[in-house]
């Protein structure tokens, strides 16, 4: 049995759909394993024949790849089941496992949610994520093993009625619930399914990571090594650290290097162009001190030789092959010396390279 693991080595958006799908179609007899996050999280596959903004499901599905919720995930019924007949219209059945014990994002997380982001702005995404685990560190606990029981759902969630303070209508809701319980390709599970293959698909980047990260501009999991180490029981694994070849980052919270002019290009299929809570997308020129510092942060990556580099977006930066290292900036001549250099400061020797929003045309790079 194998273990990789795919993280992002920014503040998300680097592309860890796009590697998934990658090595889902390489590991056909795999399990697609959610580790970290939940619902909040968007990552976009394009295929020949179809693409999918995934937020529910993981990014292996159009291959056939079953997905597994851990229980650091949360799940949203209401997202899932819109998701799922999203799918369904594409003529896709996806197999997902739910871990019984996964916190249940409800209604009143998603309002409270939102009204607090209008006043905080801490750059949350208003779909309930931070205050589910909020809630749930309060004891006021509702866990996907929980939907089968229509009395103690009931229960619970007249409980959470009260916490929050509020009534909502929650007929949606419960017609969900009830879909979920009776749909046979959502499976619940106790613990890690037995594969061949563990694909660890990374939620936000390790600079969101809730230790790592810069609060409060931070989200509530753990976005490094630490939950899929524990899930295994081994630092076994094959790493992925994926980067775009310049920096990004939604809503308010640190960035470096926005003061220097670029000539990034746009993607004209960016899934996460703005959000009401987020606000504007953030782009500036890579910055290689933070992407160190986010591997060092990390203890289990930092001590790993088996680290791999994912290079994305190489394709946004033909006229802008420069970054910054120790607040300098490094100019490169052409791509190969782009890649080489990061490859160098970075001390990791396999990289991988990304110049299109189709897994098909990643490549291993060669020196």
């Amino acid at each position: 049995m194998s273990n990789k693991i795919i993280l992002g080595l920014q503040f998300g958006d680097e592309g860890k759909g796009l590697f998934t799908d990658y090595l889902c179609s390489q590991f056909p007899d795999s399990l697609d394993v959610r580790f970290s996050g939940g619902h909040q999280v968007s990552h976009t596959v394009v295929t020949d024949e179809v693409n999918h903004m995934f937020t529910n499901f993981g990014s292996g599905t159009l291959r056939g790849i079953p997905s597994y919720w851990s229980k650091y995930c949360t799940v949203e019924p209401i997202g899932l089941i819109n998701e799922l007949e999203i799918l369904e219209s594409k003529s896709i059945i996806p197999l997902l496992y739910i871990d019984e014990q996964c916190p249940i994002t409800t209604p009143f997380d998603i309002d409270h949610n939102k009204r607090t982001e209008r006043v905080n702005c801490h750059g949350s995404c208003g779909v309930g994520f931070n205050s589910t685990i909020n809630r749930k560190e309060k004891y006021y606990s509702l866990t996907f093993l929980d939907l089968f029981y229509p009395n103690i759902l009931r229960t619970r969630l007249r409980a959470i009625e009260h916490f929050y303070n509020n009534t909502l209508d929650l007929t949606t809701f419960f017609e969900c619930c009830e879909t979920i319980v009776n749909y046979s390709f959502i499976r619940k599970v106790y613990g890690l399914p037995k594969y061949n293959n563990h694909i660890f698909e990374g939620s936000q980047g390790l600079l969101l990571d809730q230790n790592f990260g810069f609060f409060p501009n931070v989200t509530r999991a753990n976005t490094g090594m630490k939950n899929a180490v524990e899930l295994v029981g081994s630092e076994d694994f094959d790493i992925y650290l994926i980067t775009r070849a310049y920096q990004t980052r939604h809503g308010n919270g640190f960035m470096t290097n926005e003061g220097i002019p670029n000539n990034i290009l746009s993607n004209l299929l960016e899934s996460n162009k703005e959000n009401e809570y987020q606000g504007k997308f953030r782009k500036s020129l890579l910055d290689l001190s933070l992407l160190e510092y986010a591997i060092n942060k990390d203890e289990f990556i930092r001590k790993s030789e088996r680290k791999n580099l994912v290079i994305t977006c190489l394709d946004h930066i033909i006229n802008e092959y420069r970054f910054t290292y120790k607040n300098k900036i490094i100019y490169c001549s052409n791509e190969d010396e782009f890649i080489v250099k990061i490859s160098d400061i970075l001390r990791i020797k396999d990289i991988y390279i990304s110049k299109s929003n189709n897994s098909k045309n990643i490549i291993k790079f060669r020196r």
